[in-house]
């Protein structure tokens, strides 16, 4: 499978290197032989009009076959990430179900204490919540892939969100108390989509726990620019980090980075998509920030002051 796709995206390439230079030294040779028809005839303006008519022809017809051969690797490579994706999926969802059936195949069993049925039936809990959150963010990635969601603004105290959904993370990958960080003003206020900002926090946390490396230090921050009128939020980890020329790249569907580290740790590379695209609905952008790999990453969100944020800081300060 390696292979072929290795040939499949090369010939598009060897086409589109060919076509420049063959469609150059046609160009030169266009112009060469018109000239010279101009000098032997001696009739000008008929030789121009054919040398520009000429010299135009090959220009689109190279425009067009170098535009071909880069939409063709694009595919190919689209192509290659929903084959990556969809193997992704196969094993997200096989190690949940295949934990499940042993557990139901070890209840089954008669003589198995109050308290090991109690351990198996929290486990299975566990798994089934673990399978509808993927399945929510398959969703959630694909309604967002074709058009943009209806945002609901509301009050929203982010330290709670944040906590709540460090919480969450916490317990699906069991990471010890205080290795994720809370560090936001409880009486921080933003007035934004509940719903969309609790996927976005989510997703950010998760993604700095599982690239992690051997002990798990995640900070959440938040910080108000008044004079900027925003919001930022930062999801600060000690991990495996990002290479710089991937630092946009990861916010694109089904893109994970060709590095061992990442290879290693189960993924879908949707998470970092959802993300971009709940922020960008929202009104605000996201970015990481690293410096290089295996020195931890920085993913900042900033987020638009609402008008009613902005008044309800007037009455709290005022002047």
């Amino acid at each position: 499978m390696a292979r072929r796709g290795i040939r499949s995206i090369t010939v598009p390439i060897t086409f589109g290197a060919v076509t420049v230079p063959l469609s150059v030294f046609l160009l030169v040779g266009w112009t060469t032989f018109t000239a010279r028809n101009i000098a032997e005839s001696g009739e000008v303006a008929q030789n121009v009009w054919l040398l520009i008519l000429g010299v135009l022809s090959l220009i689109v017809i190279m425009s067009v076959l170098v535009m071909f051969s880069i939409f063709l690797v694009r595919e190919i490579l689209e192509v290659r990430r929903q084959d990556s994706f969809i193997d992704s999926v196969t094993h997200e969802l096989k190690t949940p179900l295949a934990s499940i059936k042993l557990c139901l195949q070890t209840l089954e069993r008669s003589g198995i204490p109050q308290d090991k049925r109690a351990a198996l039936q929290k486990m299975m809990h566990h798994d089934v919540d673990r399978l509808a959150t993927f399945i929510d963010d398959v969703l959630q990635a694909s309604r967002l892939a074709h058009d943009d969601m209806s945002m609901d603004v509301d009050e929203v105290r982010l330290g709670e969100l944040a906590t709540s959904c460090a919480a969450v993370v916490s317990m699906r990958h069991k990471v010890p108390e205080g290795a994720i960080r809370v560090e936001v003003d409880p009486e921080l206020v933003v007035w934004t989509d509940h719903a969309a900002l609790e996927i976005v926090l989510r997703n950010l946390i998760d993604n700095a726990v599982k690239y992690s490396k051997d002990g798990v230090d995640v900070r959440v921050g938040a910080r108000v620019d008044e004079v900027r009128r925003v919001v930022f939020i930062e999801v600060r980890d000690a991990g495996i980090g990002i290479p710089r020329k991937d630092l946009k790249r990861i916010f694109h569907r089904f893109y994970r980075v060709a590095e061992e580290g990442v290879r290693a740790r189960k993924g879908t590379g949707l998470g970092l998509f959802v993300v971009s695209a709940l922020v960008r609905n929202l009104g605000g952008h996201v970015e990481a920030e690293s410096d290089g790999v295996g020195k931890g990453a920085i993913l900042r969100v900033r987020l638009p002051m609402h008008e009613h944020e902005q008044a309800s800081r007037a009455v709290a300060s005022p002047a």
